[in-house]
C-alpha cells in the first residue's frame, strides 16, 4: 500500500503532540508536589467495614446516620450493595479499634435487628507504604518484561520507544487522577496495568507494520523514515481504533452504569485506552524516528573513520 500524501502527516505535527503530553505532564508533577495522591484506604492506614443488615434495605443517609451516632464518619459516603439494598460499605481514614468497630456494629444491630453481620478489612500504615511500593514495582516489573520482550522480537530502539510511551501512559493517567483529586486504590492499580498490557499491543501493532515497510522501502534520510512511519500508521489506524472502541464502550457503560465500587476503575480504563492510543502514534512511533534517525546520521561518519 502507497502513502498518499495528502493525508494527515503525523510525523510532521509530532512536536505538537509532544507540546500538549508535557503540559499534562507538568501539570501532573506539580499537583503531585503540592497535594500528592488522593490515597484510599488500600494505600493509607484506615478502615473497611462491609456491613450486612440480613436483608433489610439500608440508605446511605441511614449509615451515616447510624455511623454518626457511634461518635464516627466515614471518608466518602457509603456504598449500598447487595441484591436486596441491604449492604453498606464504609471506608474509615484511621484505623478502628476493636471496641470501635463493636460501637458502629451495635448502632447497626440497634436498627436492623440482631440478622446484621459484618467484615472488617483494616490496614496499618506500614502495610499501606509496603502495598504503594510494591504497586510501583509492579509497574516497574512490567515495563522491564516489555523492553526484554521488544528488544527480542525487533530491536532496542522499538523497545526504548515502547517504554517511553508505556510510562507516559501510566503518568498521564495518574496525572489526571492527581489534578482531579480523584481516589487511588489498589483497583486502580490494576487498570494501570491493563493500560500498559492494551497500551503495548496498540505499539506492537504499528511496530511490526514499520519492520515489515522497511523491508521493502530505501530508507537513507529522515524523510524516507518518516514516510515510512506515517505509511504505517495509516495502515493499522483502523484496527488500532476499532480495538480501543471496543474496550472503551465497555468501559464507559460500567462506569455510568456500573457499581460505586469499580467506577473509578472504569474511569482510569477510560484515559488509559485513550492515552494509550494517542501514545502509540504520537509517542512511540516519533520517538522510534528520531532514535533510527540518528543511527542513519552515524553510519557515514563510522564508514569515514574506517577508511
Amino acid at each position: 500500500m502507497r502513502y498518499d500524501d495528502s493525508k494527515f502527516d503525523f510525523m510532521k505535527h509530532r512536536r505538537k503532540f509532544y507540546a500538549f503530553s508535557i503540559i499534562i505532564t507538568l501539570l501532573g508533577i506539580l499537583t503531585l508536589a503540592v497535594f500528592g495522591l488522593n490515597r484510599g484506604v488500600d494505600f493509607k492506614a484506615g478502615t473497611t467495614l462491609d456491613i450486612s443488615t440480613g436483608g433489610k434495605a439500608i440508605t446511605q443517609e441511614q449509615a451515616l446516620e447510624i455511623t454518626k451516632a457511634a461518635g464516627f464518619e466515614p471518608a466518602g459516603n457509603p456504598i449500598i450493595g447487595g441484591d436486596a439494598g441491604d449492604r453498606v460499605t464504609m471506608r474509615f481514614d484511621h484505623v478502628l479499634n476493636a471496641e470501635e468497630v463493636g460501637k458502629v456494629e451495635a448502632g447497626f444491630k440497634a436498627a436492623f435487628g440482631e440478622g446484621v453481620s459484618k467484615e472488617e478489612n483494616t490496614v496499618d500504615t506500614e502495610l499501606a507504604n509496603e502495598m504503594a511500593v510494591k504497586a510501583i514495582y509492579a509497574v516497574l516489573v512490567a515495563s522491564l518484561g516489555i523492553i526484554v520482550y521488544v528488544s527480542i522480537r525487533f530491536e532496542w530502539r522499538f523497545a526504548v520507544a515502547a517504554v517511553v510511551a508505556l510510562l507516559h501512559d501510566a503518568f498521564i493517567v495518574i496525572s489526571l487522577f492527581s489534578i482531579l483529586r480523584l481516589e487511588v486504590n489498589l483497583p486502580f492499580v490494576a487498570a494501570i496495568l491493563t493500560i500498559v498490557g492494551y497500551s503495548i499491543n496498540d505499539t506492537i501493532v504499528i511496530f511490526d507494520r514499520i519492520r515489515e515497510n522497511l523491508r521493502f522501502a530505501k530508507a537513507k534520510t529522515y524523510e524516507d523514515l518518516a514516510r515510512v512511519v506515517n505509511q504505517s500508521i495509516w495502515q493499522t489506524l483502523t484496527r488500532s481504533i476499532n480495538t480501543v472502541l471496543t474496550v472503551l464502550i465497555a468501559a464507559v457503560l460500567l462506569c455510568v452504569m456500573g457499581s460505586e465500587a469499580i467506577r473509578l476503575f472504569s474511569l482510569a480504563m477510560i484515559m488509559g485506552l485513550v492515552a494509550g492510543m494517542y501514545s502509540s502514534i504520537i509517542i512511540a512511533s516519533p520517538l522510534w524516528l528520531i532514535l533510527k534517525t540518528k543511527s542513519l546520521n552515524s553510519k557515514p561518519k563510522a564508514a569515514a573513520q574506517n577508511g
